[in-house]
């Protein structure tokens, strides 16, 4: 499983969150919404220091990572962060 981050993404993060070098954001498995794989749950994001790294991937020395225990949301599946042009959030595919 990878995880990739489109420019955009990369961009949106250092504007919105103000990421900075040495960061790490976590993507995570959350109770509510609705996913691809699994009714209930949909993919959150948050600054936080990690526990036990699943996967990860590191650009201008921020790490992205899915901690071990949350894999099983991902079916998988690598995750892709794109942003969404018309209402300039993140946006989330799924692909084997």
């Amino acid at each position: 499983m990878n995880i990739t981050l489109t420019d955009k993404a990369l961009q949106w993060f250092k504007q919105e969150m103000e990421v900075e070098s040495g960061d790490t954001i976590r993507f995570y498995a959350r109770y509510g919404g609705s996913s691809p794989f699994h009714e209930g749950f949909s993919l959150g994001m948050t600054r936080e220091e990690p526990i036990e790294i699943g996967v990860k991937t590191v650009i201008d020395n921020v790490t992205y990572y899915i901690d071990e225990k949350d894999l099983w949301f991902f079916n998988d599946h690598n995750l892709n962060v794109d942003v969404d042009a018309t209402n300039d959030e993140l946006k989330y595919t799924y692909t084997k």
